[in-house]
């Protein structure tokens, strides 16, 4: 079977991509006292501010469930940041990931495609140690975890590779068009918002039905549904859902690679 030439690449290039990845979690947190705990720390304290704002003020609800209590919403809470986390670090280190390595630019034989990847792998860090902390919790004080959290690779492997070809564009519109850092802030708040992470997407669609004809093909949007559905409420995975996402999954991998490798040969100039 053949792959596309840059999964090759990758895959030949793994001892490289792999030392880039820890360096990448090493540098975010060099420096601090706390070190890698603050992986653990940010992700609990995010969820102590928004389910106090969301939940206890709003009085959030998920409505899955009759019974559903407020450790639960709290637990589908903390998953859909989880998730939404894993992107919003890909679109806010990306645009400056080239930029802040000229030495590797200008180094003819260095696979510059590794860089972005690298980036991802770093996220894909924080969001295991936060998925760990929601299997932790729902095993102990919520619902209790069952066979179909078997599904959660499942569901993120097409997810991933859709924010590597992200990663990807992102990178490499980066060197060109210095603006993107900012508004890769704005986009951040946006997918928050447009992703159903602080309440059920039937929200959406029974609140602003015209909205939701285009939100309903958000990729974050139907991960963070499934990934709520097998991990939290023990539904059935949505098999329509599945397909579409790895429909995004290849279409942004294979995308996001197509940009790169269309730009790759002016960052030299530009840089």
């Amino acid at each position: 079977m053949r792959y596309p030439h840059f999964v090759s690449d990758l895959w030949r290039h793994r001892a490289l991509l792999w030392q880039f990845t820890l360096r990448n979690i090493e540098v975010r947190h060099k420096g601090s006292h706390l070190g890698l705990i603050w992986s653990i720390l940010n992700p609990l304290l995010l969820l102590g501010l928004y389910v106090f704002v969301f939940g206890h003020i709003f009085g959030g609800s998920f409505g899955v469930r009759a019974n559903e209590t407020p450790i639960d919403y709290a637990l589908g809470l903390f998953i859909g940041l989880a998730v939404f986390q894993l992107i919003a670090e890909v679109i806010g280190v990306s645009p400056s990931i080239i930029l802040t390595q000229p030495n590797f630019v200008k180094k003819v034989v260095f696979p510059l495609e590794i860089l972005p990847v690298a980036g991802v792998g770093a996220s894909i860090f924080h969001f295991l140690v936060s998925i760990a902390l929601v299997a932790l919790g729902i095993a102990c004080v919520g619902p209790g975890l069952s066979w179909s959290v078997l599904w959660l690779p499942v569901i993120m492997i097409p997810f991933i590779l859709f924010i590597i070809g992200l990663a990807w564009a992102i990178a490499a519109l980066g060197v060109f068009f210095r603006d993107i850092s900012q508004a890769a802030q704005f986009l951040s708040q946006v997918i928050m918002f447009a992703s159903a992470i602080f309440y059920p997407a039937s929200r959406i669609a029974a609140k602003a039905p015209t909205a939701w004809l285009y939100l309903r093909v958000n990729p974050v949007l139907v991960t963070v549904e499934e990934v709520r559905n097998v991990v939290l409420w023990n539904l059935p995975l949505n098999l329509h859902h599945l397909a579409f996402l790895y429909g995004c999954g290849l279409v942004g991998l294979w995308g996001g690679h197509a940009v790169f490798a269309r730009l790759k040969p002016a960052f030299a100039d530009v840089l």
